[in-house]
């Protein structure tokens, strides 16, 4: 078995719990977490035992979504403006990108074994994605998502759309803003909400029944919901939304995006989103969903 330093490998109960294990980073994704989860579904492609995955994240969160933090040499990452395109970057270089945060996505759809999310505290962008893109996803009642990442310029993801339907999609799509595990459970982001203590024996009982049926048969079965969705059209919409990435990113007003950029890089995570969130307090729903005092 490979070793992880990002992700925790534990089989059990005719499965494997995987953990995102970057609590001290709320779980944002890294390269390096990219890299270790392909390595790890590898492994569990290769183990006839292994009947069903089940994902979750490590403290507070199941991902703040792609790491928002100074690059891994711990400089900061310079941005070539007026577009805000990494200097060194070709506009070409940024759309290829974007193009491989989208297989990685889709390598989990198209997984031939469940995958169940167990979503616990934040799942907020790519985190979000990363979520809906499980097979089966089941949320504890502190679960919150969110696309928060819309308010300084980047895109939506079209499963927000292809689960939640269109007008949901827009409604929190077009403002970043969150919704809590049971605002999920309504508009179908999640199939089940649970107290967060009975979050991964919900999720392990269904791999237990799962392994009850054929391994062939859940095979097929799952072909048939996932490359059904991608004949219907899922593919190309999902082809469209990963071409319009790179533009959502990068054609942006300087005078709207540079200052949250600067705040970012100069005075750390917390001042860029409190310039970035502020306007939108207080949230919907979730924990934030109330004025303080």
């Amino acid at each position: 078995m490979a070793e992880y330093k990002e992700i925790i490998y534990e089989k059990q109960r005719g499965g494997v719990l995987i953990t995102l294990n970057r609590p001290e980073a709320m779980n944002a994704i890294s390269r390096n977490l990219i890299k270790e989860l392909h390595a790890a579904l590898d492994e569990v492609e290769a183990d006839p035992e292994i009947r069903a995955i089940v994902v979750t994240g490590a403290g507070r969160a199941f991902s703040a979504g792609m790491d928002q933090g100074k690059t891994a040499s711990g400089r900061r990452r310079d941005l070539h403006w007026p577009y805000g395109i990494p200097t060194g970057q070709s506009a070409a270089e940024v759309i290829d990108s974007w193009r491989s945060e989208s297989r990685n996505f889709m390598r989990l759809w198209e997984f031939p074994k469940p995958i169940i999310g167990a979503i616990n505290g934040w799942a907020m962008g790519a985190g979000s994605w990363f979520a809906l893109f499980t097979h089966i996803t089941i949320a504890s009642e502190n679960a919150v998502f969110a696309q928060p990442e819309v308010r300084h310029g980047s895109n939506t993801s079209f499963m927000w759309t292809l689960l939640g339907g269109f007008k949901n999609a827009l409604r929190y799509g077009l403002t970043g803003d969150h919704i809590d595990a049971q605002e999920a459970l309504r508009i179908g982001l999640v199939v089940k909400v649970v107290p967060a203590d009975q979050l991964l024996d919900e999720c392990f009982s269904i791999v237990e029944r799962i392994a009850h049926i054929p391994p062939e048969t859940v095979k097929i079965n799952l072909q048939i919901a996932t490359m059904g969705l991608q004949m219907m059209g899922l593919r190309d919409a999902l082809t469209l939304d990963n071409q319009l990435s790179a533009p959502a990113h990068v054609m942006l007003r300087e005078e709207l995006r540079r200052p949250l950029d600067e705040a970012r890089f100069n005075e750390g995570t917390k001042k860029y989103l409190m310039l970035r969130d502020g306007p939108f307090q207080p949230e919907p729903f979730g924990p934030r969903a109330r004025k303080k005092g």
